[in-house]
Formats: structure tokens, sequence, C-alpha cells
């Protein structure tokens, strides 16, 4: 009893800032509970939205009535028109993307407004409840509205008040698509995400790290080369969020704190962006866009070390390479402030280090979240038990900071209801491009769109399926067919993962990544300075991956 009464009062009065998030997730598990079981549905037998395979019965039957194939126009114009919810969806999917650009502006109205506010109240004498501080609503709005992993949950407003006014029945079908969503993966980052920054998992990352710097004398460009090569590998083992996180607390400690040039800041960035994206393809478990395709493809773990792996692995090595001799001069100018601080650091008192039965537990539950990552329930409910340890260790914890990982969860949530409303469009872009085209097209289309939604929907399309359906039957291709189909599906899998370093949105990690690191950015991250920060390694990908015979 008094140990209960100690985690009750424990966790809900030192904790209470984040009591609610975690109620709020359980409520997000128990939604998607609720989709699985097909709640909500407006009526017996209804779509929303409209599947492929009725588009495409759709088409062929059109193509019957005027006697010729339909081009990729005419498709788009028949799928446009079978609900034109389809069009206003899109454009309000765009104009998302174009508000992150903005993001920036909307941050330095933000402080503008903040500081006309201070200077507004300074010859005021008024009293607030409990002391608090003049808060201005102008510039909390605006500064709203530049956080990037806000952004698509901003625009979920309109697009579901769109959907209420557009569609028959349009609150029964806004709840319907809602609920059809799967949101395992948001929830899912965040945890990871929260268990992954905790100071035992840190330290045990760091001490690992340590040793493979030491090869370069632990200086800057040692710790630049170690994070970047082998943390975005271990997202194969650990999934991509789980080392996005880990290598961002450690390049932000290592290397942003030392104040580098703002080129060199963006093009660390990217690549640490694309290192991860294609780090995650030495298996068919970690990489949210293989884990799209791996049931209906029939991939595996031998399949994916030898047609994606090795080719990962040298792209990585060759990009990195590449971008320190292009930043080696910058490096002698931060070994110098790396021992300006390192000095004044042994003057400070070092805390004492988390235990190894610490580390041990935390490790085991960055296993089992990993292990249950399809299953909420399991890792939720294995999050609250961490909550629980980390109070009981209190002296060897940071602070859980769950403000950054509940917004990438935002970010991702939107992202998730905003990518499902794209199909429409997407797949016969993808249906009507060969292999090299494809390749570009996927890379691309990522940049504007999760990579996961982009291998999702084209394992959807029958163009892409090793099988076919045939006297009522799923028979496998053969010949022609067959080679034909694991060409494109090895180009659209390409193209999704090296595009992935492109924006913020292109990977499920980025979010995390820049959450994390933007505090080193002024004004936070630019999208336009990202994109050339990644557009070289992301040309070393392309290059690894389609000129390489596969």
């Amino acid at each position: 009893m008094n140990y209960c009464n100690f985690l009750f009062n424990g966790f809900l009065t030192r904790n209470l800032k984040y009591a609610g998030s975690v109620i709020l997730m359980l409520l997000c598990g128990l939604n998607v509970a609720d989709a699985s079981a097909g709640a909500a549905s407006p009526s017996a037998g209804f779509e929303f939205p409209i599947s492929e395979a009725t588009y495409q019965a759709m088409e062929h039957a059109h193509a019957e009535d005027i006697g010729h194939e339909l081009g990729l126009f005419d498709q788009l114009k028949l799928r446009a028109a079978a609900d034109p919810f389809n069009v206003v969806a899109t454009v309000i999917f765009f104009l998302a993307v174009c508000h992150t650009f903005l993001a920036a502006t909307f941050n330095k109205l933000a402080h503008k407004y903040e500081a006309e506010h201070r200077n507004a109240i300074s010859s005021h004498n008024q009293i607030y409840v409990e002391g608090k501080e003049s808060v201005s609503f102008k510039a909390t709005l605006f500064h709203f509205l530049g956080e990037v992993e806000a952004i698509f949950g901003i625009w979920l407003i309109p697009l579901l008040l769109s959907l209420v006014f557009m569609e028959s029945n349009g609150l029964g079908v806004a709840a319907f698509y809602i609920d059809s969503r799967n949101f395992t993966e948001p929830m899912f980052v965040v945890i990871i995400m929260a268990i992954a920054s905790s100071r035992p998992v840190v330290q045990f990352a760091e001490s690992c790290l340590r040793t493979v710097a030491s090869i370069g004398k632990r200086t800057p460009a040692a710790w630049w080369l170690s994070i970047l090569i082998i943390a975005p590998l271990l997202g194969s083992f650990i999934t991509e969020p789980a080392a996005m996180t880990i290598a961002a607390l450690l390049i932000g400690h290592q290397f942003y704190l030392l104040d580098p040039s703002p080129k060199f800041k963006y093009a660390t960035l990217g690549l640490l962006f694309v290192n991860i994206s294609v780090g995650g393809t030495l298996t068919h478990f970690a990489a949210p866009p293989v884990l799209m395709v791996v049931s209906s493809w029939h991939w595996n773990l031998p399949f994916m070390f030898t047609h994606f792996g090795w080719r990962a692995i040298i792209g990585i090595l060759l990009a990195t390479t590449v971008y320190f001799f292009i930043f080696k001069k910058e490096f002698a100018a931060l070994k110098e402030r790396h021992a300006a601080l390192e000095a004044e650091k042994s003057s400070e008192p070092k805390p004492v280090p988390a235990p190894f039965w610490v580390i041990v537990v935390h490790l085991g539950f960055v296993a089992w979240t990993v292990l249950t990552l399809h299953h909420p329930a399991f890792f939720i409910g294995g999050f609250l038990f961490f909550l629980a340890f980390t109070i009981a260790t209190h002296h060897h914890q940071y602070d859980i900071q769950l403000k950054s990982p509940l917004l990438v969860g935002f970010f991702l949530a939107g992202l998730v209801t905003h990518g499902g409303l794209q199909g429409w469009w997407i797949s016969p872009v993808l249906s009507a491009l060969a292999e090299v085209p494809l390749f570009i097209g996927a890379t691309i289309l990522t940049a504007f769109n999760d990579n996961a939604s982009i291998t999702f929907l084209a394992s959807q399309v029958s163009v892409f399926s090793p099988d076919e359906f045939l006297a009522g039957h799923w028979v496998a291709k053969t010949g022609t067919a067959l080679a034909n189909a694991q060409g494109l599906e090895y180009a659209v899998v390409a193209g999704a993962v090296t595009g992935g370093g492109l924006t913020v949105i292109a990977n499920a990690p980025n979010p995390a990544g820049q959450s994390i690191l933007s505090k080193y950015f002024k004004d936070g991250v630019s999208p336009l300075k990202l994109l050339l920060g990644a557009l070289f390694p992301t040309l070393v990908m392309a290059g690894i991956f389609m000129l390489i015979p596969h």
C-alpha cells in the first residue's frame, strides 16, 4: 500500500504534466481496437476512400465502353469524378506541405509579437493567478503554426470539415475514416522516443560509440563518423525511430553543441536523415516502407540483405566519407572548441553513472517495445511500467520529456490521415512507370508523402505483385511477368528509401530527429536547406541502388 501511495503521488503530482498524455495514448490504442472491430461504419458494404480494386473495375468498364485503354490523365479524371472529395483532399495536403516551408516565417512573427507583448505589459502592474506571467495569445498561436510537427495535424481541421460537408452523412463518413486508420506507428514512435532518450539508454549508446570513436582519439570528426555510420545501421535491429532518437541525441551532444557552420549543420542533418532511411533495410522488420510490402511480396531477411542491405552499407560509407572530406577543414576548428568544452566539464563534478542493472532494465524496455511494435496494448502497457521504474530510480534518470515525442506522434498521425486519401492519384502514377522512371518517381513522391505510404500503395497494385488471381485462386507469376513484377518491386522500395531524407515528411523517423535537433538551428530547420543538405547523399544512394546490377 505504501508503494502504491508513492507511485500515485509521485506520478500524478510530480509527473502530472504527462499523465494526461499517457491516458490519451491509451484511448488511441482503444481507437485502433475499435477500428479493427469495424466500428462506426455508416452502412453495410460502405467504402471510403474508394479502394484500388473498385477504381480498377471502374476503369476496366469505362475502357470497354470507349473501346481503348485509358491513359494516365483519363484515369485521374475518372477517379476525381468518382468522388470530388479526392481533389479537395489532395489540395489540402499540398497546402499543408507548402505550410512546412513557411514554418520559419511563422516563428519569426511569433518572436516579433512576443517582443511587442512584453513591451506593452512592461508598465502594467496586473497580477495573474498563481503569479503567472501574461501570455500573448497571438504570439503563442503563431508559434504553434510554426511548429513543423503540428502542421499536418492543424490541416486536419479543414480536411475533416470538408469531408463532413461534402459527403452524404459526412459526420459518419469522417468517423468511419478516422476509425479505419492505423495509428499504431505514431503511438510506437512516441513511446520508443521517450524510452530511447532516457539517460541509461543514451549512456549505454554513448559508451558503445565512444569505443569506436576512440580509434580516432574521440575527436569531433571521430564522433561524427561513428554516429552517422553505426547508428543508422543499428536501425535495422532496433527500428529506425529508435536509431534516429539515439543518433540525434548523440550528434547533438558531440557535434551541434560545438556550433558548426550553418552549411555543415544542414549537410549533417540531411546525411543523418538519408542514412537512417536506408540503414533500416538490412532486415525486413525495421524500416516502415519495407514493413508495408514484406507480407504481400514474400520478402524475408536473406532477401533484404542480398538486395538492399549490402548496398545500403556501401552507400552510407561512401556518402559519409565524401561529406567528411568536404568539411574536413571545419573539423579542425571544432576540435579546438571541443577541447575547450571538455576542459570546462572536467572542472565540474560529474553525476554518478546509471548502474549496470538499471541500464539492462531500460534496454529490456526497448527490446519489449520493438518486439511488440504491432501491438499497442502491449507496448503501451510496457511504457506504464517503464514510467513506474523511472520513478523508482529517479536519481539515475533525466526527467522524462514527452513534449517532443507527442508532437512527433501528432505529426505522424496527421500524415497517416492525409496520406490515406492520396492513393487515388499516387497508384495510377506508379503503375504507369517502367523500372527506372518508377525509381525516380518514387524518390520524388517520397519527398511529398511518407515513404511507407508510397510502398503500401504499390503493394495494392496488381502489376507489382508476384502473384496473380486466376480462376478464383492466387497463383505465382512465372517467366517475364514475374521478372517484371520483381523489378518494379525493387525500384519502388529502393526509390522510397532513397528519397527518405529529402524532407521531414519523407520518412517516419525524420520528425523525431528534427524535434531533437531543431534547437540548434536559428528559427528552426529550413525545409529548402534540408533538401539541399540531403541532395548529395540521396544521389549517392540512387547510384548505388540503380547502377549496381540487381
